[in-house]
């Protein structure tokens, strides 16, 4: 069943256009799967869902491999056309159906509470308005639906929270497709109404040396099934 919709905004085909960026993220993504134990982190960020997903920011795709078969439907939103492309083509390998689809985080060509689980791995970093793309994966799910997360963000010492702030006000978001280091998702996830489950902080590589990248958090969140109106 077609689930597109004009969402809260309409935003154009290609809100994102980073295709340099985009090049280099799809081959140092490949080489962290192994490397960098990226494989092993989206089996734990996946595990367990089930029914209709949608995930926000699906980059080249590779969450795919990595669903349940317990999930029936992913809808996958990706902004950016080169990425795009190669999220369509690991799409046509993966075991679960999936929809490759135009947009942006904050405004979603979706329907309201049409979906059971969202999925948000490495894009909050990158968004414009963090604000509005929660409050977007919040319309879409259903009370109740789980949040899958898996960011980077602040961490460190004092040093090294300087060091993020100070790369985040010059060259970091114009060499990185509009990524940010000292975004704190824990905080941005709780200010826009959802409740946090366990979650894990974690250094990414483990091993090696600290970098402004490094300080990562994998977790579960909910839209509350109650809420006021």
């Amino acid at each position: 069943m077609p689930l597109r919709s004009t969402g809260s905004g309409k935003v154009a085909r290609d809100a994102v256009h980073h295709p340099l960026f985009a090049r280099y993220y799809a081959r140092i993504s490949v080489n962290a799967e192994t490397r960098m134990g990226m494989a092993g982190v989206r089996e734990r960020l996946l595990a367990g869902l089930s029914g209709r997903v949608i995930e926000i920011g699906a980059g080249n795709g590779l969450n795919f491999a990595h669903y349940p078969r317990t999930v029936s439907e992913v809808v996958a939103i990706e902004p950016e056309r080169t990425l795009r492309q190669l999220a369509v083509e690991s799409a046509l390998r993966c075991g679960v159906p999936v929809d490759v689809v135009p947009g942006a985080a904050e405004a979603l060509p979706v329907k309201s509470e049409a979906f059971d689980g969202a999925v948000i791995s490495l894009v909050l970093c990158s968004v414009r308005d963090v604000p509005r793309a929660l409050g977007e994966v919040r319309r879409v799910l259903r009370p109740g639906g789980a949040v899958r997360f898996f960011e980077h963000g602040r961490g460190g010492g004092r040093v090294m929270t300087c060091t993020q702030r100070a790369l985040d006000r010059t060259v970091w978001p114009p060499l990185n497709g509009g990524c940010h280091l000292a975004r704190d998702p824990i905080a941005a996830l709780r200010d826009a109404g959802f409740e946090l489950g366990p979650y894990r902080r974690m250094l990414m590589p483990e091993k090696g040396p600290r970098l402004p990248t490094s300080y990562c958090v994998l977790g579960t969140a909910w839209r509350p099934a109650l809420e006021e109106r």
